[in-house]
């Protein structure tokens, strides 16, 4: 059950029911109360946390399958499955092997905070019943799933339907994920390439693409590496984040190459550590909701309205943490034919901490804006010194302007994602 843990969040889930099938293959038609009970403890046992189970139903004919209904954890933001049909394989069962060919998952509701609590308590050994039964080498075949609602850290509530096919050691041979009511389609397939661990990745999102793929190495004392890159092409910054409740600070299409990394002893763990880099291009463009101009001219007091952009480029980086993630912007390049800039940016926990210095065509160059606070209610202050300085440096050195405002993208980098602890620094000058 090792392996298994590593490979699918839910695991514990199936170890429990296939548990309970070695009890209606032992038992003999036992009463859908005691099963119902039984199930709840093998449960509990495997993911460390109290379960209940509203109802179960099991049938022989047409296949043997089980039915679990109204199940849920007893938790603060409780694990809840609606339905979970599972269909045995009836030659493994005759062999005393247990194995599940199919298993639809109709409504459940999956707290991220609450998956992180599973499995930290030792399991105890199941009912001797269970004993006399084996695991198959491929104890799920194919789950299908709709109307799963995955819950954010934050309470952002996403549904998705999807299914996939697995081969030995919980590798899926084929799956699909989407968010349906999405328009544009907001889609992921992934194709295992042979035997290998690597799979073809095909995803559509915001009217654009991203397809690429992705490795999995499994190293001598069986921790997992992720690798794998993909190429973001015409994606519609707006929409995509629009199909995952998210809104958007920059209007345009973006194209790019993402690499990405991660590692863990588990499947959860390699997505905490989930590391992401895009170099990206995003032009034409809009800021939104933030009008450089007009926030430097009233030195931070207003700065309703949107920046016009002929092109952005730079780098994104985000990286996954036990406390949610964290995106870094670096080596931003943007133009107008109101400014230049370039610059940095950090935001973490919904709390934007930024520096821009910022150069406008009609002769004020190199004026800092200082951004921090919750993103919903951004703090912008200019130095009343600074725009007498930028006057100054205009009419002696009237070449600097672009250079200094070159660093307004790592300002802006710094609006959009986050930096580690104590480098919270705006990039070099370019000159």
């Amino acid at each position: 059950m090792t392996r298994a843990r590593k490979w699918l969040p839910g695991a514990g889930i199936f170890a429990g029911v296939l548990a309970l099938l070695a009890l209606v293959a032992v038992r003999l038609i036992p009463p859908d109360e005691e099963l119902a009970r039984r199930a709840a403890d093998e449960l509990e046992t495997a993911l460390g946390v109290p379960v209940t189970i509203g109802a179960l139903h099991w049938r022989l004919l047409p296949s043997p399958s089980v039915v679990i209904e109204d199940a849920a954890t007893g938790q603060p933001q409780p694990i809840e499955i609606k339905r979970l049909t599972a269909w045995l394989d009836t030659s493994a069962l005759w062999q005393r092997r247990l194995k599940v060919e199919r298993a639809q998952l109709a409504g459940a509701v999956l707290p991220q905070l609450s998956l992180r609590g599973l499995g930290r308590q030792p399991a105890n050994s199941g009912p001797e019943e269970a004993k006399t039964f084996t695991l198959d080498g491929e104890p799920l075949a194919r789950i299908e799933f709709r109307d799963v609602t995955w819950v954010s850290r934050r309470g952002i509530r996403l549904v998705y339907d999807g299914e996939a096919d697995f081969d030995a050691g919980w590798r899926p041979r084929t799956a699909a994920l989407r968010r349906p009511g999405t328009n544009p389609p907001a889609e992921l397939a992934l194709a295992r390439q042979g035997q290998d661990d690597r799979w073809e990745v095909r995803s559509t999102v915001g009217g654009g693409t991203a397809h690429g793929e992705v490795q999995l190495h499994t190293g001598a004392d069986g921790g997992l590496r992720l690798a794998g890159k993909l190429q973001p092409r015409d994606i519609d910054i707006a929409s995509a984040l629009q199909a995952f409740n998210r809104r958007s600070m920059v209007e345009g299409k973006i194209s790019g190459d993402t690499t990405l990394s991660a590692s863990g002893a588990r499947l959860g763990q390699i997505a905490q550590s989930l590391h992401t880099a895009t170099k990206f291009t995003v032009g034409p463009a809009t800021l939104l909701r933030f009008d450089v101009d007009k926030a430097i001219r009233s030195l931070g007091r207003e700065h309703e309205g949107s920046t016009p952009l002929d092109a952005i480029s730079g780098q994104i980086d985000t990286q996954n943490t036990p406390k949610g993630m964290v995106v870094t912007y670096t080596g931003l390049k943007t133009r107008s034919g109101a400014l230049s800039a370039t610059g940095q940016a950090r935001v973490a926990n919904r709390q934007i901490d930024a520096e821009l210095a910022v150069d406008l065509v009609d002769g004020i160059v190199g004026v800092p804006l200082t951004l921090s606070g919750p993103v919903d209610k951004v703090r912008v202050s200019v130095p009343p010194s600074a725009l007498a300085g930028a006057a100054v440096g205009t009419a002696v050195l009237p070449g600097i302007g672009t250079a200094i405002g070159a660093r307004i993208g790592s300002a802006i980098g710094r609006l959009l994602g986050p930096e580690p602890e104590g480098k919270r620094r705006l990039a070099p000058v370019e000159k």
